[in-house]
């Protein structure tokens, strides 16, 4: 069962995830972690290759399933598997690094993630903290 600090949320069909930072591209970076802690143990993922992603949005719950989507496109369109990202923004434009490697012997396949939904898409403020949400099709 999920904690309150737990970056899921429980959900009948897919998986909810959730992502927290002090600032918004924070919980994007932290969204893209829970995203891809699906598909593989993210400690064994070796930073051996960095792919710049850019893409236009004004609605920051539109980018964040954009954001997902990218990554898990580019993932599956050049075989590899991400585990750190680094988001920025200003205005409308959105650039972000994800860093990971190709698959390979020894990265264990997890549950493979299809895309992110609009079903309970939320990107807000609390406080001091941002936290960024949605379901992702498993």
């Amino acid at each position: 069962m999920p904690t309150s600090s737990s970056p899921y949320f429980q959900h009948d069909a897919d998986i909810g995830i959730i992502g927290r930072g002090t600032t918004l591209e924070q919980a994007f970076e932290a969204a893209a972690q829970a995203v891809f802690a699906i598909v593989t143990d993210l400690a064994l993922v070796q930073p051996s290759s960095t792919l710049t992603l850019e893409f236009e949005e004004t609605d920051p719950e539109l980018a964040l399933v954009t954001w997902l989507n990218l990554l898990l496109g580019k993932a599956r369109e050049q075989g590899m598997v991400f585990s750190r990202f680094h988001v920025q923004h200003h205005g409308s434009q959105w650039r972000a690094d994800a860093v990971g490697e190709k698959w390979r012997d020894g990265l264990e396949r997890g549950v493979e993630v299809k895309g992110a939904t609009l079903t309970m898409l939320s990107v807000k403020q609390t406080g001091a903290m941002w936290e960024a949400r949605c379901i992702v099709d498993v």
